[in-house]
């Protein structure tokens, strides 16, 4: 008898929608399923350090250990919180198609502080630079949590709005009606994509699992995550990227700033789906290295270190 698919998850509305969206793909193709909602308290003892496996990742750590320990079978990942190498043992087994890929600006329905000054909050230091770029005399405040969590925190303080991902508050039914589509922002890499990850041995599992992959999704998230990886930004880097596929080009655009937004370093580049597009994302990062790129990497590790 073929096994039930054990998925791991972590118990965030948002985690759990994802999880049962893989579910029940899972489910139509005729695989038995078991949701595993894994808790970060206490599981995090190993045997074995975790650097040795390779586990990086602030928000796939949990289920990671939980993976290596055999209690579950996948886990599945909003792409963009995923660092770009994976644990030893574990794969990349589908890129589900992906979302919008848009940032939003929550706000509280007056939009006048866009031309003069005002307070911003996000926990992300790409939109923050990015933000700053644009309006320089704005203030940005942090903000953590899951996305309920931070909606209701911008309603309790006296900011003017909040950086959110679009994907995450429409696949859980939380987007507010006074948002405004920040189309100028690049996007974090494989934003609105999720990702499923499974073990290296498991074929049954993995065979299952690649049957819910969606090859351009796969394709454009490959060329971001490898740009990310080439500047040798974490997850807190200001680094942006965005791959799209239409009328059979490939076109790129990518962006690094510094943390207060005062240098932005650009690159636009296309190619045609025909062609290789394996180093495509390295070669886009190389253009941002040779135009400043390496010195402002320096500069960001060093004040991260502070």
């Amino acid at each position: 008898m073929n096994k039930a698919i054990r998925i791991g998850t972590r118990d965030s509305e948002l985690a759990l929608w994802q999880a049962h969206t893989v579910e029940k793909k899972l489910n139509d193709l005729g695989y038995a399923t078991e949701i595993v909602a894994v808790k970060s308290d206490g599981d995090v003892v190993l045997d074995i350090p975790l650097y040795e496996f390779g586990i990086t990742g602030i928000f796939t750590k949990t289920l990671d250990v939980a993976m290596i320990k055999g209690q579950v079978d996948i886990a599945v990942h909003s792409m963009k919180d995923v660092p770009t190498a994976l644990p030893k043992g574990i794969v990349q087994a589908a890129v589900l198609e992906r979302a919008n890929v848009r940032d939003i600006l929550v706000h509280k329905g007056n939009l006048d502080f866009l031309h003069d000054a005002g307070t911003i909050a996000t926990g992300s230091l790409r939109r923050q630079a990015q933000w700053l770029n644009r309006h320089p005399n704005h203030k940005v405040t942090d903000l953590r949590g899951n996305v309920n969590t931070r909606l209701r925190k911008l309603s309790e303080n006296d900011w003017n709005g909040a950086v959110f991902a679009s994907a995450g508050l429409e696949r859980i039914n939380l987007l507010p009606e006074n948002h405004l589509v920040l189309d100028w922002m690049i996007p974090a890499p494989a934003q609105g994509a999720m990702l499923v990850v499974a073990m290296e041995e498991d074929a049954y599992t993995r065979e299952a699992v690649a049957k819910l992959n969606d090859n351009k999704t796969e394709v454009a998230t490959h060329i971001e995550r490898q740009f990310l990886k080439k500047l040798e930004g974490g997850c807190t880097a200001p680094i942006g990227a965005l791959a799209t596929i239409e009328d059979n080009e490939i076109r790129f655009e990518g962006v690094l700033l510094s943390i207060d937004g005062k240098q932005k370093i650009h690159v636009e580049k296309a190619m045609a789906v025909s062609g290789d597009f394996s180093n495509f994302g390295n070669d886009c990062a190389e253009e941002v290295l040779a135009n400043g790129g390496t010195d402002l990497m320096a500069e960001i590790r060093e004040k991260l270190k502070k």
